[in-house]
């Protein structure tokens, strides 16, 4: 069962990473499709089942790691960069500014996810 939760929750990282980059795109190249019923909607039913198999994954822990609180901490971040970079940024300097820190902050869970460290990437340096 584990196996297949976690299979799920990488899966829908993916998704999600993947559709804010496509609606990055789209943000960009000022297209309509931004606005679609679908693209509002998918993004929210994607990233349920995200935390749903992230909070199924915990609970396999037990005592929940620092580096999942690490995760918790830079997702909430993420969301506020993304709402910036997709739609609430006043410009387009700061929405570009959101996106790319928003990618940044997304590649640092993921790290942080793959290195079981609160450090991420950045452990590296």
């Amino acid at each position: 069962m584990y196996q297949a939760v976690k299979h799920l929750h990488v899966a829908c990282v993916s998704l999600s990473g993947l559709g804010f980059l496509l609606r990055a795109g789209w943000m960009l190249s000022g297209s309509p499709l931004l606005s679609h019923r679908l693209t509002r909607i998918l993004p929210h039913v994607v990233d349920t089942l995200l935390l749903g198999s992230a909070i199924v994954l915990v609970t396999y822990y037990g005592a929940v790691p620092d580096w999942v609180w690490a995760k918790v901490a830079g997702l909430v971040v993420y969301v506020v960069l993304g709402s910036l970079a997709l739609k609430r940024g006043r410009t387009r300097s700061v929405r570009i500014a959101a996106l790319v820190a928003a990618i940044g902050t997304f590649g640092w869970i993921v790290s942080v996810a793959l290195t079981k460290s609160v450090a991420g990437f950045f452990g590296c340096l």
